[in-house]
């Protein structure tokens, strides 16, 4: 057994290890500390030493950086309250010293001084930062390797929130099965439903649809807004192949399909506009269980549409995209309807030219399939998403629908 002393020994070797190595990360040859949050006062690295620390590199020319913040400092000072002993520095990419001042001024926790570019330059080459927000966790006293250090901190707070503390793999792993055991015994009723509520909106507002008459339908869950200029684009083609999908059934005398709209509007009169222009069903607006949705379904961006099966499990997270390519043929969205959609798609692109000239694009566009390259992408023509078949610039990777191809003669393309 270690002996008392030996105990005190190790403690003090560990420290300064782990001392050493938080100096080397955030420490430069004429700098030993951080400034807080005020700006107005220096903390010396070595006061994080035994602490949870999460590198937080973003800027304030980019909107996303600017989502992120709301969320990490709700988190950051709920783990205060609660005495954790977590803290955040802040590493900018903002373009000036005011920039950064202002961009700093909200943020509750500690930065690295603008002016110390090569701390940031280093910072970046060692976590490779390819892509901002980022929030690097590092454990304490993780000095002997890099094992511990957790990377997608910007992915795992979304995804799970304050819950996600300590921040480790470990925590990671235990957080994903219990997402797993809520999805495999998810119901219609406990997803749309609380203890207040037990119906939708529908129209002529405001009249109420119980949730339980949805049982055994295959639902969409719509998440948009009227803000979201991707959403407003979208709903239009949505509501053409609802009606499709609608009249499809009724001629088969079933009922078995409908969409309910999850609001991410900032007031009531958005939530009024985008919900007067829709024929389905909607939670109203401002209700706790849009935040439940998001949260569960792991929704990072609108519009979004996520089908559930009769059965009150998740069939598919990608039925905008499933919408895109296949329009009201992609009912019911099952795996085994994809993969009919997708070998139709490849007989169909057999009797496709292999190059064209697109009226919207100057240089040739070959066809390529997404095992050679095509993979999900952004139509140029349409801005909506695509998968599977695509023609493609080899120049600068302009993407299109072969669908979307307005074709021309090569000596008159460009754009």
């Amino acid at each position: 057994m270690m002996k008392l002393e030996e105990e005190a020994a190790a403690g003090k070797s560990n420290g300064s290890a782990s001392s050493l190595r938080l100096s080397s990360l955030l420490a430069s040859a004429d700098r030993d500390f951080l400034l807080s949050s005020d700006g107005t006062q220096q903390v010396k690295v070595s006061e994080l030493e035994g602490k949870v620390i999460g590198l937080y590199f973003s800027a304030n020319w980019y909107l996303p950086c600017k989502n992120f913040n709301e969320m990490l400092v709700e988190t950051y000072e709920q783990l205060k309250r609660n005495d954790s002993n977590f803290e955040v520095v802040f590493v900018s990419s903002d373009e000036n010293l005011n920039a950064f001042d202002n961009y700093r001024a909200p943020m509750p926790w500690l930065s690295i001084p603008f002016s110390d570019l090569e701390t940031k330059k280093a910072l970046d080459r060692k976590y490779n930062i390819e892509s901002i927000p980022c929030l690097v966790v590092l454990q304490p006293n993780d000095n002997k390797d890099e094992e511990a250090t957790l990377h997608n901190g910007v992915d795992m707070l979304y995804r799970f929130g304050v819950q996600a503390f300590p921040f480790t793999k470990e925590r990671l792993v235990e957080l994903k099965l219990q997402e797993q055991e809520k999805h495999d015994t998810q119901t219609l009723t406990n997803l749309l439903t609380n203890h207040d509520r037990d119906y939708l909106l529908a129209h002529p507002a405001p009249k109420q649809v119980p949730v339980a008459s949805l049982t055994g339908k295959t639902i969409g869950l719509f998440f948009t807004a009227n803000w979201c200029r991707p959403g407003v684009k979208f709903t239009p083609k949505l509501i053409s192949i609802y009606h499709k999908i609608q009249q499809t059934l009724m001629e088969k005398n079933k009922e078995e399909f409908e969409i309910v709209f999850v609001s991410s509007d900032r007031d009531q009169e958005e939530f009024n506009a985008s919900f007067n222009s829709m024929p389905w069903l909607a939670l109203p607006f401002g209700d706790p269980t849009i935040k439940n949705l998001a949260k569960h379904f792991y929704v990072q961006g609108i519009p979004c549409l996520i089908i559930i099966g009769p059965d009150g499990k998740t069939i598919t997270k990608n039925g905008r995209n499933l919408i895109n390519l296949y329009k009201e043929n992609a009912y019911p969205f099952t795996e085994a309807k994809v993969e009919l959609l997708e070998k139709q798609m490849d007989e169909e692109a057999k009797n496709l030219p292999r190059s064209e000239y697109h009226a919207g694009h100057r240089h040739e566009l070959n066809l390529v399939s997404e095992g050679s390259g095509g993979g999900p992408f952004i139509c140029c023509d349409c801005d909506e998403q695509g998968s599977g078949w695509v023609y493609q610039c080899l120049e600068c990777g302009y993407e299109v629908h072969p669908r979307c191809v307005r074709v021309v003669n090569p000596g008159s393309t460009g754009v």
